[in-house]
């Protein structure tokens, strides 16, 4: 029996089991936990393609497992932030309008289809993948608890706000925006300038502004990638 084909599974299936421990939480409205279990999902979800790699058994059922998997932790985990983010949010009267959270679900899954047949994803992504993006759904609510902004408070309670982002997100996961891999080839500043930099910003506001920093973050790195793609035209 060979042992090492099995391994990248097995991390991949990990990966499944963060992201349903992970939608517990989310039910039980542990924000922490949930960010906690999400980020040790997509840890796993780096390491399980790294050791298929390694092992050279990279094969077509990795790829369908890693996006089942990726499905839970990086779709319906997010879903289910968003879904409470509106059932607790404030605006609009109707039973139906949590339910719209899930809009970021339906947008996941048909990123992660459409990026198992799109053979232009293999050293850079077009489009935010799903697990920036489920980083940034799940550290709204975190923003909200501990931010003592009223008005950043207003925002992230409204209806209207909520919507908007929960439409952009699924936008934006599948849109034809080409976004910088934060993979580093060699350990040259010139081949890895923009990853570099991106980490420096993201380091700094971690260090500054805390659980604010997070969808921040991800805000910098599609602006970089917009702004690199205009240079790379000229």
């Amino acid at each position: 029996m060979n042992i090492k084909k099995h391994v990248p599974n097995t991390i991949t299936l990990l990966n499944l089991l963060c992201g349903c421990i992970a939608a517990v939480f989310a039910f039980e409205r542990n924000f922490e936990m949930a960010f906690a279990f999400v980020c040790l999902g997509i840890f796993l979800d780096f390491f399980d393609g790294f050791f298929a790699r390694l092992f050279k058994v990279a094969g077509p059922l990795g790829l369908q497992l890693d996006s089942l998997a990726d499905m839970v932790t990086s779709g319906v985990v997010p879903g289910l932030i968003m879904y409470d983010l509106m059932k607790t949010g404030s605006g609009w009267n109707s039973p139906i309008v949590p339910f719209l959270g899930f809009i970021i679900t339906l947008g996941s899954c048909y990123r992660l289809a459409n990026f198992n047949i799109d053979t232009r994803q293999t050293d850079s992504f077009i489009g935010l993948p799903t697990p920036a993006n489920a980083l940034f759904i799940l550290s709204l609510p975190l923003v909200k608890m501990h931010s003592t902004s009223i008005i950043l408070d207003e925002i992230l309670s409204d209806h209207g706000i909520l919507l908007a982002i929960a439409v952009f997100s699924a936008y934006i996961l599948n849109a034809e925006i080409p976004l910088f891999s934060l993979k580093i080839k060699n350990f040259t500043f010139a081949a890895n300038k923009i990853q570099m930099v991106f980490l420096a910003i993201a380091l700094i506001m971690l260090l500054t502004l805390q659980y604010l920093a997070l969808p921040l973050i991800i805000i910098t790195y599609v602006l970089m990638s917009v702004v690199n793609n205009k240079f790379l035209k000229k």
